[in-house]
């Protein structure tokens, strides 16, 4: 079975990322202050630095639009596949020749066929 750890409030967590900017205090003694690991707090830090933007990378929000926008871009992908079939299809239809039928514009006969 396994243990999931306990949640961390939010609040908790942004407090530890400004005393671990402010204070200078290394990550491996804040932590154990808090009672958090040392991963934990450095993954704090770095997830601050995206969401005020003095770090380049990707937030959530951000990666779940692009796979809304990924999975978009594939459907429309698929449907100019099948659009350039049909387009081909009905090209090809238009370019052999017709026979004669009763809807054609040679209808109504005006010569006989010769034999």
């Amino acid at each position: 079975m396994l243990i999931m750890p306990k949640a961390i409030p939010k609040e908790f967590r942004d407090n530890a990322v400004a005393m671990a900017r402010a204070e200078g205090i290394p990550d491996t003694q804040l932590a154990k202050e808090l009672g958090a690991s040392e991963s934990g707090l450095r993954r704090w830090m770095a997830q601050a630095d995206v969401k005020r933007g003095a770090r380049p990378a990707v937030t959530r929000s951000e990666s779940a639009e692009v796979a809304v926008l990924l999975r978009r871009n594939k459907i429309l992908e698929q449907e100019v596949e099948m659009l350039k079939g049909a387009s081909a299809y009905f090209a090809r239809e238009n370019i052999l020749p017709k026979r004669c039928s009763r809807w054609s514009t040679n209808w109504p006969m005006t010569a006989f066929p010769s034999r």
